[in-house]
């Protein structure tokens, strides 16, 4: 059974720098992946368009930690400052693990009162490991608040 990952948050920060936390590799660097985890600068590679990609390596602060892995995906569809729509294709046990050879990952980003509406919807992911995507999201969004404060 796989289950698509819905998650609704509101930043409080203007859409322009929310869509640039997602697009600009420096700052991608300074938040993605979950509190215990990191990207090497060097690791970020984005081609923001369609036909683009998103690519980057998570690594775990500590190596006694459970693996990070890379991140590559492709870019679908892209509306500036608004959407952004990508595929990741996986094969052999990454596909076990998230119950799919393609995950589709659909980020929105919505003004809201000089805040900024993130809908992000990404799956299919097996039952089991969705939750553990949420969390990590969530961890990640944590990083991301931190970054758009400064």
């Amino acid at each position: 059974m796989t289950t698509e990952l819905h998650i609704d948050r509101v930043f409080d920060a203007p859409r322009e720098l929310v869509w640039k936390a997602f697009t600009d590799p420096e700052q991608l660097a300074a938040w993605f992946g979950p509190v215990g985890y990191h990207v090497p600068r060097d690791s970020v590679d984005v081609d923001i368009r369609p036909g683009g990609h998103q690519r980057m390596t998570m690594v775990p602060d500590d190596p006694s930690m459970p693996p990070g892995g890379p991140v590559d995906a492709s870019i679908d569809e892209v509306v500036e400052l608004e959407l952004i729509v990508g595929h990741e294709d996986f094969e052999g046990e990454m596909a076990e693990l998230f119950g799919a050879q393609r995950m589709t990952m659909w980020i929105e980003l919505h003004e809201e009162d000089g805040k900024t509406r993130l809908v992000l919807r990404q799956g299919p992911y097996s039952e089991d490991f969705a939750g553990i995507a949420r969390e990590g999201w969530m961890s990640s969004f944590t990083k991301l608040d931190s970054l758009l404060a400064r």
